[in-house]
């Protein structure tokens, strides 16, 4: 096993923390403020975006399992979030319209910030795609694809310390199949009638 180039830990990890902080903590804290505020379509937009984002963190499970799916899943991830963001005309339309105020602002920088994260980390990805065709055991022996497992390793040992990997990475496919299940219901039955509404 070679080593790996010096600069992809540092990215690995720069990654994962900006994924808490533009993917958890500020839609979470932007989901109570709307909900605070009585912000309807705020409120249907950012419900939407966690019904998406729901995958980023079956990726981590998956990744625990050394499940070469993740990869794929984690990148995919990255790609729906910002469509899931901006492809709703009339939520984009009503938030356009209210007055200007801390909230909207706040929502309207975040939802720019995250897209361009997630397009960059997208483009980013790209080379460690490799890394899904690998099998489960030569995943965790090459020295780049582990990298990349190493930060769900450090939250399985903070949260699930006692849980099995193998289990974890279970849960992971479990979580995939009921989303991917969702997600193909969505866009093949409801997407049609509800074209770019959200509210229909």
């Amino acid at each position: 096993m070679s080593d790996a180039p010096a600069w992809i830990s540092p990215l690995v990890w720069t990654d994962y923390r900006l994924a808490i902080l533009f993917t958890v903590i500020v839609p979470l804290v932007l989901l109570i403020w709307a909900f605070t505020q009585q912000s309807d379509a705020m409120q249907r937009l950012l419900i939407i975006y966690w019904r998406v984002s729901s995958l980023l963190a079956i990726t981590v499970y998956l990744l625990i399992g050394a499940l070469p799916i993740g990869f794929i899943s984690g990148w995919l991830g990255r790609i729906l979030i910002p469509i899931a963001l901006w492809y709703w005309a009339d939520l984009n339309e009503e938030i356009r319209e209210q007055s200007q105020n801390p909230l909207k602002l706040a929502l309207t920088s975040w939802r720019w910030a995250v897209s361009i994260y997630c397009v960059l980390g997208a483009i980013v990805q790209l080379p460690f795609l490799r890394c899904a065709t690998l099998p489960n055991t030569q995943l965790q022996n090459d020295a780049v694809c582990r990298l990349w497992l190493e930060p769900p390793w450090a939250y399985r040992e903070f949260f699930h310390g006692n849980t099995q990997p193998w289990f974890l990475g279970f849960l992971g496919i479990a979580g995939l199949i009921v989303y991917t299940l969702y997600l193909g219901y969505f866009v093949f039955f409801r997407l049609g009638k509800r074209k770019r509404s959200a509210m229909g």
